[in-house]
């Protein structure tokens, strides 16, 4: 809280996040800005209004990327919500589904999932939801079979 009320507009500042190579985060991992990870997030990163989410070669994310822009060079493991602007370099290991408005990948970069575009319409109407209703809609959807 900033001067007694809250601050819903404290992500829109940004600035750079680095976790450094001797850095593991275990949790979930909110963001404004750019976050560049060169160690190990254990947990789901979102960026809650506009950010850049990459991974380094290095780094590690076990858990969810939800961004308007990302770039990967690293490994993650989990599905990847990408509502701008996706590049999969070279040494890019995602163990996940991919969905994406435009998509980068360069030789050498690894997809184990579905890569799925997202539509027009989509985009425009698209935030990164939080987590927690990402899950339920899956978890009805399973139910219902």
């Amino acid at each position: 809280m900033i001067g007694g009320k809250k601050d819903k507009d404290h992500f829109a500042a940004g600035g750079t996040t680095l976790l450094a190579r001797a850095v593991e985060v275990q949790g979930e991992i909110r963001f404004g800005g750019t976050l560049e990870i060169e160690g190990k997030v254990i947990g789901n990163i979102i960026a809650e209004s506009s950010g850049d989410a990459q991974v380094n070669v290095k780094g590690e994310v076990d858990g969810e990327i939800r961004a308007p822009k990302v770039i990967i060079n690293g490994h993650v493991t989990g599905d990847v919500y990408c509502t701008k602007h996706l590049e999969l370099a070279s040494k890019a290991v995602v163990n996940g589904n991919v969905h994406y408005a435009v998509i980068e990948m360069v030789k050498g970069a690894e997809v184990n999932g579905s890569l799925m575009h997202i539509s027009a319409e989509e985009q425009k109407s698209a935030r990164v939801e939080p987590i927690a209703v990402a899950k339920s809609s899956v978890g009805a959807e399973v139910k219902g079979q």
